[in-house]
């Protein structure tokens, strides 16, 4: 920054530049409340049909989320502009003082241009007549050192300006289109971030020269910024995408076989990689585009460590796979490389999937933890599963569904898979409890009942949920109870099994029926079944008898068909484990109970992300609404995990908790009957309803045991109809 510049430069266009974006930022914050409180939540609470449920709900959504990404650029580019104008200010006054207190001391500064300027000392009359010239010597001291003081305020205001610039030059660049929701304080957070991302590219490039200590403070520098997006994007694009490949071939090379602190390190180091690429994948510049269809163009890739023996490393696929285990990356990313693997996993016609990824490949170990790396859809259908947007559009195709459904026969991609097709379904990404679950749309129906479809068919379909897929076909089936209920009780059920779902009628009652018994099989699918089951029995009750409109007729009636479900459905789970005989052994008990545990606190989450669907009244929150919604729907579900979680003993059974020992049918049978009985009665007391209770719960209970009977009916015709 020229001298001139600094301290005659009109800095007050800055500042009005500051103010504009300050009260732009004032101005989006409430439009971006206008269009949360009022154009999503009216969207959310909306009834969509056709075309409107898939665009306009879609559209109306991401409207709402630029309003709210358009405000956050704002903001940091207020705070940044603001950060620098202060600097600024800062400086020129230093600069004033710095020439003012010069010219006291007979010193001129001049600026030459360019950057660059002189200190001079005038001369004085008394300086000629000290014959020793100690005076001139000592005023060259002061000269340089006022030369040094100046010097140094200019490269800091110089540092200040050019930071501010690159900066918010990469802010506006991480969207082509629309806003960004890149977040920052001040100036210098921003510049630390990218300064910190040079850095660390440049590590990244000589892999070979970094040691253990290197590795951890890298890492612990990671683990500091892997969400920022300024320092996502510029580590990734100054990496380039045949650097961030081969940077962690190196690294799995180098540490291979690595135990104790060494390996957490290497574990901790994919972990924070992997969620730094991800935010990354979210970045529009010119560069981050090049590095995604770059890291894709290199999928086929031989990548080997500088100092491997063997001519075969890995392929790209399977590096950049192994790092997609953690973070969301971005959907069109994901999609553009999901085509690709998903057509060389399936092969010009039938391949064997499990020899095209190992064949080759047998000291190949990309990961740190559980696996190795060398099948790719492990990686990304993990990837998938916390993109559940991604996850939809990958199986939207019946044809690579099925087609990755029938892999896990002879690969151990299964459990993967199970948890990408869980987000693919219920629009909620692995791991997440807070966000608010969406409504079931059509395209994920269709996938749920293409999934029920595979499992039911009579060769090999009941062995999907022993390939790993179990535990995620329970967690899908407790969030599809409502559209799985009125696949039992027939067309026109909506007013008794009510949903928000966009195709409730979607599902095929044998389809179901062969589903459920064939998740039974798996005590962490059985688990989940129950759970999903008595949550949306515990909603629904409660929503019936807080609004008798719901329904036009009587409340026995609803309530009897309400308990009927409860006991065809938990019924087919009983009935099908006690044919498969998995509870003849004492494991196989252990492994129930256990299973019903651990799935509780999951439960939970279930119950706070809204994952079994209610259509309510308005007055308890709204018309789409989750299992907490208003504050107050929930709360007899919610009774209902707890008991389960309990083991809470059944009334007049000793030493029998809960469905805790399901090696009885009956005794299963009264759970169920137990179990939804008492959620009435929480239903009733919740509401302050005054029914005859022994009546009430005789009507549940005869429900209850009608629909258990019936059970085996659908069991027996969907046997039938496979045959």
């Amino acid at each position: 920054m020229d001298l001139d510049a600094l301290r005659h430069g009109d800095l007050s266009k800055l500042g009005e530049a500051v103010t504009d974006w300050q009260q732009m930022t004032k101005k989006l914050a409430d439009v971006q409340k206008d269009a949360e409180t009022n154009l999503k939540a009216k969207a959310d609470a909306a009834r969509w049909a056709g075309v409107n449920a898939t665009v306009s709900r879609e559209f109306i959504t991401k409207t709402a989320a630029e309003f709210a990404d358009a405000h956050t650029q704002a903001d940091s580019i207020a705070k940044i502009l603001s950060d620098t104008h202060g600097e600024l200010i800062s400086f020129r006054t230093q600069l004033t003082a710095a020439i003012t207190r010069g010219a006291q001391q007979h010193l001129s500064v001049i600026d030459t241009g360019e950057g660059t300027f002189t200190v001079t000392g005038n001369t004085r009359p008394d300086w000629a007549s000290d014959p020793s010239g100690k005076s001139g010597a000592t005023d060259q001291k002061v000269v340089d050192a006022l030369r040094d003081e100046i010097q140094g305020i200019l490269t800091k205001a110089t540092q200040s300006d050019n930071s501010a610039a690159t900066v918010l030059r990469l802010l506006v660049d991480q969207a082509k289109y629309g806003f960004t929701d890149a977040s920052y304080a001040d100036r210098d957070s921003a510049a630390k971030a990218v300064a910190a991302a040079e850095k660390l590219a440049k590590m990244a490039k000589n892999p070979a020269d970094m040691s253990l200590d290197d590795i951890k403070s890298f890492n612990r520098t990671m683990d500091t910024y892997n969400g920022d997006p300024l320092f996502a994007e510029q580590f990734a694009t100054r990496l380039g995408p045949k650097g961030t490949l081969q940077f962690w071939t190196e690294m799995t090379s180098a540490h291979a076989g690595a135990r104790g602190s060494e390996l957490d390190t290497m574990k901790s180091l994919q972990n924070n990689l992997s969620l730094t690429l991800a935010s990354a994948s979210f970045s529009d510049s010119e560069a981050m585009q090049g590095w995604k269809k770059g890291v894709i163009a290199e999928r086929n890739t031989n990548f080997r460590a500088a100092d491997s023996f063997s001519p075969i490393g890995a392929l790209g696929s399977q590096v950049i796979s192994s790092l997609m285990r953690e973070g969301q990356y971005d959907t069109e990313f994901l999609d553009d490389y999901r085509k690709k693997v998903f057509k060389a996993d399936k092969g010009p016609g039938e391949s064997n999937t499990d020899a095209l990824w190992v064949k080759g490949y047998d000291a190949l170990d990309l990961v740190f933890g559980d696996g190795n790396g060398r099948d790719p859809l492990e990686g990304l259908f993990e990837g998938l599963s916390h993109n559940p947007e991604a996850a939809t559009h990958a199986f939207e195709s019946k044809s690579d569904l099925d087609h990755m459904l029938g892999t896990t026969v002879y690969t151990d991609r299964g459990e993967s898979l199970g948890h990408a097709l869980e987000a693919a379904v219920t629009g909620v990404a692995a791991g997440d409890t807070t966000s608010p679950a969406p409504p079931h749309s059509a395209a994920q129906v269709e996938i749920m009942a293409n999934i029920m479809n595979a499992v039911a068919q009579p060769d090999d379909g009941a062995r999907l949920a022993t390939k790993g897929l179990g535990d995620s076909f329970g967690n899908m089936a407790a969030s599809y109870m409502p559209e799985i209920g009125q696949a039992f009780a027939g067309p026109n059920s909506g007013p008794v099994f009510v949903t928000n779902s966009e195709a409730p009628a979607g599902l095929n009652v044998s389809d179901v029926t062969r589903f459920l018994s064939a998740t039974s099989a798996d005590p962490h699918g059985r688990a989940g079944i129950i759970y999903g089951e008595s949550i949306y029995t515990g909603n629904l009750l409660e929503a019936h008898l807080s609004d008798p409109s719901l329904f036009n007729g009587s409340r026995e009636k609803v309530l009897a068909d309400i308990g009927r479900n409860s006991g065809i459905i938990e019924g087919i789970v009983g009935h099908s484990a006690a044919n498969a005989e998995i509870n003849d052994s004492i494991s196989g008990e252990k492994d129930y109970n256990n299973a019903l545990k651990a799935k509780g606190d999951f439960a939970k989450a279930w119950a706070a992300v809204g994952l079994t669907f209610l259509e309510v009244p308005e007055r308890l929150g709204g018309a789409a609404m989750g299992a907490v919604g208003g504050g107050m729907l929930g709360a007899v579900a919610g009774s209902a995990v707890d008991r389960l979680i309990e083991g809470q003993q059944l009334e007049g059974a000793k030493d029998e908790a809960l469905y805790h020992s399901s090696q009885d049918l009956f005794r299963m049978r009264d759970s169920v009957s137990q179990q939804t009985q008492w959620s009435m009665e929480d239903a009733l007391d919740r509401n302050k309803i005054d029914l005859p209770r022994d009546e009430i719960k005789d009507t549940m209970r005869q429900a209850v045991n009608d629909g258990w009977k019936d059970s085996d009916y659908y069991l027996n015709r969907a046997k039938e109809q496979y045959e």
